[in-house]
């Protein structure tokens, strides 16, 4: 007796799967316009070209300029082994988006998942809701199914949903789910995995702000105790830190594709698709609109310091970083920037000894942040990060760079003791002199960290906030100058 052989009526009926959302939890369109927004700011003008022709041809348009690489991009890694399940067991996968069908082939032929994909064609209509539904229907007909399933997450699936015998909710809001549901009760549910306030400091880069404490250095060289003085530096530092959250989510939505190449970078929310592309340009605008306001309450010319710190920082994310040593040189103003902008805040003189020291010491820091990069690269055996102009071979020559510009900011503070400002400050600024050969320490103790690679390429700025030998030689200084200050004998 011969066993019955299987006929498509038996099988299980082909699974349909949504790519922007379901299968990724970030969109395809919106990477590809982030690209080519980096390859060159004024490309935006191009994008708002194309916008009035239709969405089918703004897809054609932006996927002939650049597609995302479907090995960056994060995948929904549950739901991707549900679909390897889902394979073994004999079910037909297609994958079936109305993301451009080049860039559809592309994610399909690189997970190797699919038996075949249907997207948006160059004469073909947007292949969302209805449309997908009828191109879904008509496919599966065409293989010999009358009943198919789809997997998707967003509120235009449900016209899709409404024609499936089968339904998967990957990643969909709450609100998608139960409407879903009240059609197809036993669909199956991937959960959201909602975006926790830790996320969002996470992507702000809170413990970033830190750095913007730079706007409190005027008030204390200029010995102030005004209460006033300090409550409107206070509400500039609040200004200044919504500001750079701001520029920290642009910087990180144009390095999507490097940011989750890198070992430590790729955690990052965004780069890992924990918050949406458009969520991060609505949290940005939001900060930096109210960045601005509090900014225009502190003073007229601190709002402009900001909006000065503003546009270099998104010319460093879009371009500048790019250039060998510019990148160094900008990262050092864009420090000195916050002390100038702490002095007009406070509406204090700014020492042009301390604006020489603040170069050459954040013109090192700079420097020790590329070399710990490049360190890095080189105990790893990997090439340099796409976009940067620095090679490993470079290390000789921009350690020597760093190492000097820390001695030169502690030479200028050597010259500063005998200058008239120093007398003009300090009772007894020969007690500064203590204080020389601390600062020494301190630069020659950072760049032996960063040659030995314990630095492990972050924010050198970052690593001496939370180094208790920092904070030791802080307080050490800031004794020495009060004594220094005050004049006491021994």
């Amino acid at each position: 007796m011969t066993e019955p052989t299987a006929t498509a009526a038996d099988a299980p009926c082909p699974l349909y799967v949504d790519l922007d959302g379901t299968l990724t939890p970030t969109d395809t369109l919106y990477e590809s316009a982030l690209l080519l927004v980096r390859r060159h700011p004024l490309n935006l003008l191009r994008l708002l070209a194309w916008l009035p022709r239709g969405k089918a041809a703004f897809k054609r348009h932006l996927a002939d300029a650049v597609r995302p690489d479907p090995a960056t991009l994060p995948y929904h890694e549950p739901f991707v082994r549900h679909l390897m399940t889902e394979r073994e067991q004999g079910r037909s996968l297609v994958l079936a988006s109305a993301a451009d069908a080049r860039i559809v082939r592309e994610v399909s032929d690189h997970l190797g998942l699919f038996d075949d994909t249907l997207g948006t064609e160059a004469d073909g209509p947007n292949l969302s809701r209805a449309h997908k539904r009828e191109a879904i229907a008509a496919h599966a007909r065409a293989h010999g199914h009358e009943r198919w399933a789809y997997a998707g997450n967003s509120r235009d699936d449900l016209s899709v949903w409404s024609g499936a015998s089968e339904a998967v909710a990957v990643n969909a809001p709450p609100a998608v789910v139960a409407a879903l549901q009240r059609e197809h009760p036993q669909a199956q549910v991937f959960e959201q995995t909602p975006v926790s306030f830790k996320t969002v400091l996470r992507a702000i880069r809170l413990k970033q702000w830190s750095k913007n404490a730079l706007l409190f250095v005027p008030l204390l060289a200029a010995h102030s105790l005004d209460p006033l003085a300090w409550g409107t530096v206070l509400l500039a530092f609040l200004a200044f830190g919504l500001c750079a959250s701001a520029t920290y989510l642009v910087n990180d939505l144009l390095d999507l594709p490097s940011d989750r190449v890198h070992r430590l970078k790729r955690h990052r929310p965004l780069a890992a698709g924990h918050i949406a592309i458009p969520h991060a340009v609505l949290l940005g605008v939001l900060m930096i609109t109210l960045a601005f306001v509090l900014a225009w309450k502190v003073s007229a010319g601190f709002a402009t310091m900001l909006l000065l710190y503003t546009v270099t920082t998104l010319a460093y994310s879009l371009q500048l970083k790019r250039l060998p040593l510019i990148d160094v040189l900008v990262l050092a103003a864009l420090y000195t920037l916050r002390i100038g902008a702490g002095a007009v805040a406070a509406q204090v003189e700014l020492s042009n000894w301390l604006l020489a020291i603040s170069m050459f010491l954040f013109l090192s820091l700079a420097l020790v942040k590329r070399c710990a990069e490049l360190e890095e690269l080189a105990a790893e055996d990997k090439p340099p990060a796409p976009g940067r102009g620095y090679q490993p071979r470079d290390l000789v020559s921009l350690r020597a760079m760093g190492m000097a510009s820390g001695f030169l900011s502690v030479m200028v503070l050597a010259l500063y003791i005998d200058s008239q400002k120093g007398r003009e400050h300090y009772h007894q600024p020969e007690w500064l002199w203590a204080a020389a050969p601390l600062a020494l320490l301190w630069v020659m103790r950072i760049w032996l960290k960063t040659g030995r690679r314990e630095l492990h390429g972050e924010d050198p700025l970052q690593f001496a906030l939370r180094d208790g030998f920092t904070w030791l030689v802080v307080l050490l200084v800031g004794g020495i100058g009060l004594v220094a200050k005050l004049g006491l004998s021994v």
